[in-house]
């Protein structure tokens, strides 16, 4: 009982004397005050985590990425290398090597590679993509450099540096002054201060985006390269947010049947917040212990709380507490690598090579003449359904709003949608009151270095401006007064001030560039990206509503649109894939019936110039059970729908689903009393 709770609590040093007073003054001091200071001088000073980073070695690593590096750039750029690449270079292969990250860098390549040589693209996230030397090394497709024409015949570039260009998809096509050849274009003006901090000794964090279906390998990968015995699952550690502390706090006081005030009760809900509630494991970190340290010297191990039997090891601290001191990969999975390969199998047309200027493509993402329909057909005035980054209803009013017309634009978007306080309250206000432009306001936090860099501002003034911002600390007046002397308009000093996060430009950057190559494919093989689409990313998929056509499509979302936001999540997920189906018929698109002999499990086929759904698309039919169906029909037709039901060992549910949809048109059951 709260009442009789015992005085626990660190006492002061004239309270503990009160308590031993009984012993008389001098001894009372000896056995409060002197044994506990000889006592404390017994004892050596322990941190429960060590100070020091312990990176794994791979021999040569150093060497073999300088190598890469400038292999790579040469190649890119020509011998000697133009001045602005050479010093990017030298600077960046400096600092990661004189901090002793290049083994980082060429782990990172190395997971990069393999998931390339087995068919996925690797999506970077963070801040990567400001990386020169990531970009040499093959671990991002993000070129940091500022905008530029190169040559891939003779080498020859041009480099746009005075800011009027956003990056080099922006730039019109021109062909080499020097053989006459097709050039390049490419760099997004990214800053290397972003990634490792201005004095490039930042523990560089590589977050890397591989397919879903591949992101088991490429864990096991690791393990080939350091042994299972180096490689850990990164723990995390769950506490009591303020409102369950509340609930919390609320039942207790309801229980006791106590009435406090509200000062008391937030005092409570306090002191519960942020305490541990339970462990997990990160989705896709991993920490990396080098052969010769002892992990327990660095933190204790335990299985997942929530699966103790899976096998998988984890540790006990909390990520977050260990990872200056071991090396996290973050190997994550994602949808829009396992999308991509996906495209490429099904049209023979390797992503890489798609053009970032497509004309058609960059107009989806402002209107729809591009996929041949009205906006009332498909009920949205952009192209943009579907495409990563840009489907949902709120980014799609932001391109209304913004009227994006190059690949930057689309760059900012992102960071606009990513950002907090970034958009509402800000940019948004600012661009449609017409005192900015959509390639002035602030949308990642690189932008506002770059910005003041181009006032004349020095680099190292405009970083700490920039990490005070990104990181919601807003504008110190004395900063302000540097900016204003720069030229820097009022506007932009009141929407610094009003960012609470940013979102790093590379990050932005890197989810751009797939976003686009999917967009590609939605304009110029529909099909493909339709059945791409809807096996990938539609679960809530349900071939009742969508095969029969466009109004009963209509009809369903008009029912979930009524329900406000009274609707379900189930129903959420569904309007977006009603949505999608909507859009690809209007097109003049369609959808087959779902076939008993001719269906997959759980992909959508192209047959005939039309999509086949799946089996697991009808409701109550599961992956399970499709997978059975599809493994029991190989080589013999089934007969009857007792011969179905016996051979894939089926549920009545499904059996009467896949009559509903006419499936089984034609079969009859041998003993239909005895079936089920």
């Amino acid at each position: 009982d709260a009442d009789r709770q015992a005085p626990l609590y660190f006492k002061t040093t004239g309270e503990m004397l009160a308590e031993f007073d009984y012993l008389g003054t001098a001894v009372a001091q000896e056995v409060v005050i002197t044994n506990s200071r000889q006592i404390a001088a017994q004892i050596d000073q322990l941190l429960p985590v060590p100070q020091e980073t312990y990176q794994p070695k791979i021999a040569g690593s150093e060497q073999m990425v300088t190598d890469m590096a400038e292999e790579q750039a040469k190649k890119l750029y020509g011998t000697p290398l133009p001045e602005l690449v050479q010093e990017r270079l030298a600077k960046e292969l400096k600092s990661i090597i004189g901090n002793g990250f290049a083994v980082l860098y060429l782990i990172a390549h190395k997971l990069v590679r393999k998931s390339k040589q087995d068919g996925y693209l690797v999506g970077s996230r963070g801040s990567v993509g400001s990386s020169l030397v990531a970009t040499f090394t093959g671990i991002t497709e993000v070129n940091p450099l500022p905008p530029h024409y190169r040559c891939p015949d003779c080498q020859y570039s041009e480099f746009i540096t005075d800011g009027s260009v956003g990056c080099g998809a922006d730039l019109p096509a021109k062909n080499c002054p020097q053989c006459d050849g097709v050039m390049e274009k490419d760099g997004h003006d990214i800053p290397f201060e972003v990634f490792m901090g201005f004095e490039g000794d930042k523990v560089p964090d590589i977050d890397l985006n591989f397919s879903g279906e591949y992101q088991a390998k490429a864990h096991k990968y690791t393990e080939e390269l350091f042994g299972a015995e180096n490689v850990f699952r990164a723990g995390t550690i769950s506490t009591i947010a303020d409102k369950t502390a509340y609930g919390f706090v609320k039942k207790y006081l309801d229980e006791k049947e106590l009435i406090k005030r509200d000062a008391e009760i937030n005092r409570l809900v306090a002191g519960c917040t942020g305490v541990k509630r339970t462990t997990g494991q990160h989705p896709g970190g991993i920490m990396v212990v080098p052969k010769e340290i002892d992990i327990h010297s660095v933190t204790p191990l335990q299985h997942p709380a929530d699966d103790k039997k899976s096998g998988v090891i984890t540790t006990h601290f909390d990520y977050h507490s260990i990872h200056d001191c071991l090396v996290k990969l973050d190997i994550l999975g994602h949808d829009d690598p396992t999308m991509i390969k996906m495209l490429e199998d099904l049209t023979g047309i390797d992503a890489a090579t798609i053009p970032f200027d497509d004309p058609n493509t960059l107009s989806l993402f402002s209107g729809t003449k591009a996929l041949e329909v009205t906006a009332e057909q498909i009920r949205s005035p952009v192209g943009s359904y579907a495409v990563p980054e840009f489907g949902t209803k709120f980014v799609r009013q932001m391109l209304v709003d913004t009227k994006p017309a190059t690949f930057s634009d689309l760059v900012r978007i992102s960071g606009f949608s990513h950002g907090t306080d970034v958009w509402l309250n800000n940019a948004q206000a600012l661009i449609t009151a017409g005192t900015c432009t959509v390639s002035e306001a602030i949308s990642t936090r690189d932008d506002i270095m770059v910005y003041l860099i181009y006032k004349k501002m020095s680099p190292k003034q405009a970083f700490k401006i920039m990490e005070k911002v990104r990181k919601g600390k807003g504008v110190t007046e004395e900063d302000a007064e540097t900016m204003r002397q720069h030229g820097v308009p009022a506007w932009y000093l009141e929407s610094c001030r009003r960012i609470k996060y940013m979102f790093p430009k590379a990050h932005a950057t890197a989810y751009v560039m797939m976003a686009f190559r999917i967009a590609w494919f939605k304009v110029k093989h529909p099909l493909a990206f339709y059945a791409t689409y809807f096996t990938v990313r539609a679960d809530d998929f349900d071939a009742e509503l969508i095969v029969p056509g466009q109004q009963v499509i209509l009809k369903a979302i008009a029912e979930i649109e009524a329900k406000g936001i009274t609707a379900s999540t189930k129903e959420k997920k569904l309007l977006t894939v009603l949505e999608v189906a909507l859009e690809m018929q209007a097109r003049g698109l369609a959808f087959k019936k779902v076939d008993l002999m001719n269906s997959a499990a759980v992909e959508f086929q192209i047959a005939d110039n039309h999509l086949l759904p799946p089996l697991a698309s009808l409701q109550g039919v599961g992956e399970n059970a499709a997978a059975s169906i599809v493994q029991a029909r190989t080589g013999t037709p089934f007969t009857s729908i007792e011969d179905l039901q016996n051979r894939a060992k089926v549920s009545k549910t499904v059996i009467e689903a896949m009559q509903q949809h006419g499936c089984l048109q034609g079969m009859e059951a041998t003993n239909q009393l005895t079936l089920f």
